[in-house]
């Protein structure tokens, strides 16, 4: 199977790289050995978004219009609070996958 770059962009990176340890455990599970998830800012998405399959957006929904016009060629989603809130890494893989095909 492909193996998956996911990129968290969020306000600092703290509690966005435990949800990375858990859709990566979720990617593993449906076959998807070596995902690749990491949180950065928003602010350093310029090194970390190239090569990337989705970049997803925690807490910083508002920002969503201004990163599509940045990376026209990377999928840029939306993560609901509440399954960000809950840590719900799991949850948040399984829609990924099922919108994108994976």
């Amino acid at each position: 199977m492909k193996k998956l770059k996911i990129t968290l962009a969020c306000a600092g990176g703290m509690s966005s790289s435990m949800l990375c340890k858990k859709i990566i455990t979720a990617s593993e599970k449906k076959g998807y050995a070596g995902t690749e998830c990491e949180a950065y800012s928003v602010h350093s998405l310029q090194s970390a978004a190239p090569g990337s399959d989705v970049i997803l957006l925690p807490q910083v929904s508002y920002m969503k219009d201004t990163i599509v016009k940045k990376y026209p060629d990377i999928p840029v989603e939306v993560i609901y609070m509440k399954d960000y809130g809950m840590m719900n890494g799991e949850k948040i893989f399984n829609d990924m996958a099922e919108k994108f095909g994976w």
